[in-house]
């Protein structure tokens, strides 16, 4: 008898249906799985073949072939294995379903319970958009499913459970979420409280202007100065993320593997920051079977590279196309996949191998073509792409022991919201988010400055030999410094500032 069961792949971060079918026929016992299975799959066939003796049901002695349509789609994971093993229960007629509408997802133990499954949230979501429903998922990821909303989410805990379900002998109720996950989760603020960094106050403000319109910084100063503290105090002023944003956080750890079972939401805002041994597909994605890199895990968050000249020179020039589009597109032989990579840059720097080049305490014992050398490996077009430029000098023992604290994160972190509220009501609408998503078309439209503001700005595109893209984002900084003060016109002490942020030379 021929069974036909619904299940999903995974392909970047959407979902995509994959048609389970079942036939037992005459012939020497044996399990074939067919339709470009990989290693995991392939070894359900022993896992199937446990949890089926274990869940109270037989095991057919006869030649079982399975076939995971389409065929040219490359299946890869376990979650296949609820699936597999129900369309052996459905055709050897151990039990009677509908399995027209359902979607089945999960991994099975060999005692036949259901374990965590990577991925559940798009493969959800295209349940949502292909009409099907109910889906059968694990138990441990029923909070996950149910983040999309409209759909008869059925948490499975073994499938001995599953099968009295299908038999009709028991009902399993529906998963109902309770209230909504982004305000169940208690909001903890990540990151060091700026309150406690002493001095910077140039370099904290720095931060607040990057924040609360998403652009991205550089920071340069020697060793012990506090850059890598400043970075790390960046989650502390970030706004929260809406609930948009959050699914698409979500889906990205979920694809990777990183969701924590207990976690159905993420709500903090990611902060990434990978050592400088990353290779380029650590950073950008990819592999055999293509998961997300570091940029993609940073979406609507931010990747700190400390120490960027010791990244290698290709991994930094990647980093070009994604500051510039906000997307990753990694292509193969099988196809191209599309990563989102909507994210704040933070990178720190000595300004040369032992740290004290410009120091005025200790003397840098670096020669000139050394320091060039080290300055170089980072790229004019990559810097050209980097909004704020600031110098973090060494801290006066007297500020050190200054006992006084400074504004708090809570306090800089109102500021940034209210920037970020004045940004959503005039991008609504559109797929913008934030100042630093602006093309030159919104620009145009966005950034209107006064008299004395266009005269600064003139003069200064002349003296400072400004490209085009250094132009729009001076415009964008500038219109980001207004929003912090809530002004509509962008004004000169506006772009007075935005041009502090530029690099005083580059190289």
């Amino acid at each position: 008898m021929l069974a036909k069961v619904n299940s999903a792949a995974v392909v970047g971060l959407e979902g995509q249906l994959v048609e389970v079918e079942v036939d037992i026929s005459g012939g020497l016992p044996s399990t074939t799985i067919v339709g470009l299975p990989d290693t995991a799959v392939q070894e359900s066939r022993e896992r199937v073949r446990s949890a089926i003796r274990n869940a109270g049901c037989s095991f057919p002695g006869r030649r079982i072939t399975v076939n995971l349509a389409p065929a040219d789609l490359k299946k890869a994971g376990p979650a296949y294995d609820l699936p597999i093993a129900v369309g052996i229960i459905l055709s050897s007629e151990q039990a009677v379903f509908d399995t027209s509408n359902a979607l089945f997802l999960g991994e099975l133990s060999l005692d036949g319970s259901l374990r965590h499954t990577h991925g559940i949230l798009p493969m959800v979501s295209l349940a949502q958009g292909k009409g099907f429903s109910p889906v059968f998922v694990p138990a441990a990821d029923a909070r996950e499913a149910a983040l999309i909303q409209g759909l008869n989410v059925i948490p499975v805990e073994s499938l001995e459970q599953l099968v009295a379900h299908l038999r009709g002998e028991i009902s399993i109720p529906n998963y109902v979420m309770k209230g909504n996950p982004l305000e169940e989760v208690e909001r903890v603020y990540a990151g060091i409280d700026m309150a406690h960094i002493k001095g910077q106050q140039h370099a904290k403000r720095a931060l607040e202007v990057a924040a609360a319109g998403g652009h991205n910084l550089f920071m340069s100063g020697p060793p012990g100065g506090g850059k890598t503290l400043l970075a790390r105090s960046i989650p502390s002023i970030l706004p929260q993320m809406s609930a948009d944003e959050a699914l698409e956080v979500t889906k990205i750890y979920s694809v990777s593997g990183l969701l924590p079972s207990d976690v159905p939401l993420i709500v903090q805002r990611p902060f990434r920051a990978p050592h400088y041994t990353i290779s380029n597909i650590g950073l950008v994605g990819g592999g055999r079977s293509p998961k997300p890199g570091e940029i993609s895990l940073s979406h609507r968050g931010v990747l700190f590279l400390d120490e960027m000249p010791e990244f290698g020179n290709q991994v930094l020039e990647v980093l070009r196309q994604p500051l510039e589009d906000r997307v990753v597109t990694i292509t193969r032989a099988q196809g191209s996949i599309t990563y989102p990579a909507n994210f704040m840059l933070i990178g720190a720097m000595n300004p040369c191998p032992c740290g004290y080049y410009g120091d005025p305490v200790k003397r840098c014992t670096c020669s000139s073509t050394l320091v060039s050398r080290y300055q170089k490996r980072i790229s004019g077009p990559l810097i050209d792409r980097i909004d704020i430029f600031v110098e973090v000098p060494r801290i006066d023992y007297e500020k050190l022991t200054d006992d006084r604290l400074g504004e708090s994160s809570q306090m800089i972190r109102a500021r940034v919201e209210a920037a970020r509220q004045i940004q959503r009501k005039r991008f609504e609408g559109t797929r913008l988010i934030c100042n630093a998503d602006m093309t030159p078309i919104e620009i145009r439209d966005f950034c209107q400055s006064d008299p004395d503001a266009q005269n600064l700005l003139q003069a200064a595109a002349r003296q400072l030999s400004l490209s085009a893209r250094s132009f729009h984002r001076i415009l964008k900084l500038g219109r980001t410094i207004a929003d912090l003060e809530g002004v509509q016109t962008i004004n000169s002490g506006h772009l007075a500032e935005a041009l502090q942020y530029r690099p005083r030379s580059v190289n």
